[in-house]
């Protein structure tokens, strides 16, 4: 069974970082995709970045691409995100997933995490 937890939300500045962790206590970890996706107040759950099992790709949306970077070690069981530049409009709630890469070359998730805050002051 998979598990996600988040950790790594707060707020920051207007181009600052902050590190995102999601964690996960199932043993299957490696065998997912991960990705993150984001929802702010009143919008629609967005994707944000995802990578494969192996770490060797990743997708990112075009309004992050540049400035956050996915990354994950599978014997820790645990996905990161970067996020670098931070902008107000990244201010949402960030969500870790796992599941599978899909036609549109984003993720589908099959499982989710509870939601960190990530709030940027302008």
């Amino acid at each position: 069974q998979v598990q996600l937890v988040e950790s790594g939300g707060g707020l920051v500045q207007a181009g600052g970082s902050l590190r995102l962790s999601c964690a996960d206590s199932g043993r299957t970890f490696s065998t997912y995709v991960m990705g993150w996706f984001r929802q702010a107040p009143g919008k629609e759950r967005e994707f944000v970045a995802a990578i494969s099992w192996s770490g060797g790709r990743t997708s990112y949306a075009d309004s992050v691409k540049g400035r956050f970077t996915i990354s994950r070690d599978n014997a820790k069981s645990t996905v990161y995100l970067q996020m670098n530049s931070l902008k107000p409009e990244d201010t949402a709630v960030y969500y870790c997933a796992a599941g599978v890469l899909n036609a549109r070359g984003t993720m589908t998730g099959d499982y989710w995490g509870q939601g960190t805050q990530v709030t940027v002051s302008s």
